[in-house]
């Protein structure tokens, strides 16, 4: 039998073994629970508040860049923020504190889908003071899955709408209905594919059996060899132009022609210069002003002179105009022409000599 000193040594191992294995498990609980840092460090008090919790939780991850830095300690409602009457207190490591400033954004955002919904904490452009314990953390608003989803219902609405036109279209097709139903259901139009597939077919197999203009143009060699020969006619018109022969050859390759044109391009511009200096009488005629007075002169008495004549003045007017001045000069010409044909017949008649003698 055990002595009373044994029972009690028992008792008290078995009161350590307890008290350790207790505060093994309030470790464990608390590492479970979100603690970062370790048991011992500093932790930062923080608040912030929201319009709408959006389902966050008490033990909730505090993520920073989406690194869990802390976990939200309560949510609960305040009457002073009317606006943001959501308060999260959160717990966040004092190691973290650097990297936190004053003008940090704090959102809440979901993980996923449909995951849980998290703290996170923004940075990247707040320049601010380091953040202090007990300090309130602005916020932005982002939308949850329900706003999304309400503003959403707009859109689904109208797709159910075009979806309910789709099945009435395709309903409408299915029976024939309209010009596309009848292109889909009606047979005549497949019957009408199939026949003109088949006299292409048959154009074809005409075509390459020779047959029609076009089939002989494809099959025929004749076509061929006459086009060879041109292309040999044509090369041999081209080495004869290459070497100079003919007069397009000689055009091409003669210097002379060259030089010829060369020396009337300058005799020609040597001209152009004399009558633009007034030398020579084209010289004259475009640049001595007198002359072109005097040539307008001319011009002027000249068409007044036909002006007269036109208008019957004078004897050429006369002769142009009176139509008795030619009945007379044609009757007198046509008596003239009488009289010589008298004398040449009988000379003696109109030719008679006296000759008298004293």
């Amino acid at each position: 039998m055990p002595s009373q000193q044994e029972v009690q040594w028992s008792q008290l191992k078995v009161g350590v073994l307890v008290l350790v294995a207790v505060a093994v498990l309030v470790l464990l609980i608390f590492l479970l629970s979100g603690g970062v840092g370790g048991l011992f460090t500093g932790r930062l008090t923080v608040h912030s508040y929201f319009e709408n919790s959006a389902g966050l939780k008490v033990g909730a991850p505090v993520t920073l860049e989406g690194v869990t830095i802390g976990n939200v300690k309560s949510v609960r409602i305040v009457t002073d923020h009317k606006l943001t009457p959501v308060e999260v207190t959160m717990k966040i490591g004092k190691q973290y504190q650097p990297a936190l400033h004053s003008d940090s954004k704090a959102s809440l955002e979901t993980i996923g889908v449909l995951g849980d919904t998290v703290l996170n904490i923004n940075s990247k452009s707040a320049t601010g003071p380091p953040l202090q314990d007990g300090a309130e953390l602005p916020t932005t608003e982002t939308p949850s899955l329900s706003d999304v989803i309400k503003s959403s219902q707009g859109t689904i609405e109208q797709i159910n709408t075009i979806l309910a036109k789709v099945d009435s279209l395709a309903d409408s097709l299915n029976s024939g209905k309209g010009s596309i139903g009848k292109l889909i259901q009606d047979p005549e139009l497949y019957n009408r594919a199939n026949d003109a597939v088949t006299q292409i077919q048959k154009l074809v197999d005409e075509i390459g059996s020779g047959k029609g203009s076009i089939g002989k143009l494809i099959v025929d060699d004749t076509l061929y060899n006459r086009a060879n020969e041109t292309v040999g006619r044509l090369q041999h018109i081209a080495d004869q132009l290459d070497e100079g022969k003919g007069t397009a050859g000689k055009l091409l390759k003669d210097e002379t022609l060259y030089n010829n044109l060369n020396k009337s391009v300058a005799s020609a511009r040597q001209l152009l210069e004399d009558i633009n200096a007034g030398r020579g009488g084209l010289g004259l005629v475009a640049k001595d002003p007198e002359f072109a007075k005097k040539l307008n002169d001319t011009v002027t008495k000249l068409d007044s002179l036909l002006t007269r004549v036109d208008s019957g003045e004078g004897t050429i007017g006369q002769l142009v105009r009176n139509p008795s001045v030619y009945n007379n000069l044609d009757q007198m010409l046509t008596e003239s022409r009488g009289l010589v044909a008298g004398i040449r017949e009988n000379p003696k008649k109109y030719l008679t000599f006296h000759v008298k003698v004293f």
